[in-house]
């Protein structure tokens, strides 16, 4: 029982070990695509953190936060999973066309605050605290409205 303890306590140290996190400012330890990204759409935003988290299977995401506030994630391959832009709207060309098409035409004057690529599609959520879900063509297929 004792060599079974020791050997299990062994193995949560290593896995804990390889579960790395770092921070830093430097902006050359993203991706290309996510810094391509950020060049792109946060020209002028200046970069508060980048946390670089490394899982057990060499796979790492890349979360980075402005200064104004504004987090962006990315995946393994530099592709944005998230982006959380608080009160100021997302940059429309990270948004597919149907999904702006939707909020212009039924948002109500409200537009898009933080997006999110999941597996099976988009959740979106508006400046006006309305949340919506799409499947990856961009047809919604849920609405939840969330009371502060």
């Amino acid at each position: 029982m004792k060599k079974f303890l020791i050997a299990l306590l062994a193995v949560f140290c290593v896995g804990m070990s390889a579960r790395a996190d770092k921070y830093t400012i430097d902006r050359n330890q993203l991706p290309k695509p996510a810094l391509e990204m950020i060049e792109k759409y946060f020209p002028k935003a200046k970069i508060a953190m980048i946390k670089v988290d490394r899982h057990l299977l060499k796979k790492t995401d890349y979360d980075v936060k402005f200064v104004n506030g504004t987090k962006l994630e990315f995946n393994n391959a530099g592709k944005w999973t998230s982006v959380d832009c608080k009160k100021k709207e997302v940059p429309q060309e990270l948004v597919i066309k149907p999904i702006r098409n939707y909020v212009k035409k039924n948002g109500n004057g409200a537009y898009i605050v933080k997006i999110e690529s999941k597996l099976k599609g988009y959740e979106v959520e508006l400046s006006d605290g309305v949340e919506l879900k799409f499947n990856k063509l961009g047809k919604l297929t849920h609405i939840d409205i969330v009371d502060d």
